[in-house]
């Protein structure tokens, strides 16, 4: 008898051994608002942050990366295509994106970065309990940033008296009533310029000219920023100051910019992962909110 028991543990103790040793491999589904070209580096300090985590791509979690190229329809293309891979989370960046994540699906937890006002969206039910298969960080607190960024601009450009705001069509309704109430604060006639396309721009700002605008608000979406080169490179041709809400625009050579750091919230959405992951319901995970803003001024 001692004999043949000690023959079934060598026969059993591989196995156990191996099953012990066995790692799951997660699968995160990356969808990033604009095209690989110009925001390659979002996807970087969030695969930075997978690691300094644990998490290594292709040894225990695939993250399997789209591009949404500025366009909802972007966001609605790659999220049929993720969700056939039966992704364990799914992190979206806009609010343009989370919008239509929460559309796709009500059963995969989703992960949103830079997502402006998520109550005001609808995403969550507050910021502390969102309540549903959503959660994330948001890039901002919402109508006072907008009033800072507006008195910034009347601080660059004092005889200002008509602000044009830039948005694009279905996004950001909310932004740009906070802008107009803004406007409105500093003595400024707010004139909202909508586009409709990435070919729209040279319209728009002959838009601002032919209304007398002399100062410019340009709100932060999923087609503004991709089209932040040209964005900026029409202001300047047009010899309107202009200020941003997202660092990238005065990185790309734009007068200003007052904004939180978007490629923290990056690297930060990493933490809400990996406590998903490890079982956390997205509804139970507060909102995050930046903590401190900062001017950018690279001209």
């Amino acid at each position: 008898m001692f004999v043949l028991a000690v023959g079934l543990a060598l026969v059993t103790l591989p196995r156990e051994s191996g099953a012990q040793s066995a790692q799951k491999l997660y699968r995160i589904a990356f969808i990033e608002a604009g095209s690989a070209s110009a925001n390659q580096h979002f996807l970087d300090v969030f695969d930075s942050g997978l690691r300094d985590l644990g998490y290594i791509d292709g040894k225990n979690v695939i993250v399997d990366t789209q591009w949404a190229e500025g366009q909802a329809e972007g966001f609605r293309r790659a999220l049929r295509e993720l969700i056939k891979l039966r992704p364990d989370v799914i992190v979206v960046s806009s609010t343009v994106g989370a919008v239509e994540a929460q559309r796709a699906t009500t059963s995969i937890p989703i992960v949103f970065i830079g997502v402006s006002d998520p109550v005001d969206s609808g995403l969550v039910k507050s910021l502390a309990q969102p309540g549903g298969n959503l959660t994330g960080l948001s890039r901002d607190a919402g109508e006072g940033l907008v009033g800072k960024t507006v008195q910034l601009l009347t601080e660059i450009a004092p005889g200002a008296t008509r602000m044009a705001i830039l948005y694009a069509s279905g996004t950001n309704g909310e932004r740009v009533i906070q802008a107009q109430k803004a406007a409105h604060a500093f003595a400024l006639t707010p004139l909202p310029i909508e586009v409709h396309e990435r070919d729209g721009f040279p319209d728009a700002f002959a838009a601002m000219r032919k209304q007398g605008a002399n100062a410019l608000f340009v709100t932060t979406d999923p087609l503004t920023l991709a089209t932040r080169s040209t964005i900026v490179r029409l202001a300047a041709g047009n010899r309107i100051p202009a200020v941003y809400e997202f660092g990238e625009f005065a990185r790309a050579g734009g007068l200003i910019a007052y904004a939180s750091s978007v490629s923290d919230q990056f690297r930060r959405a990493a933490i809400y992962i990996d406590k998903i992951l490890k079982g956390a319901k997205p509804a139970d995970l507060p909102i995050e909110q930046p903590t401190k803003c900062c001017c950018v001024q690279m001209r």
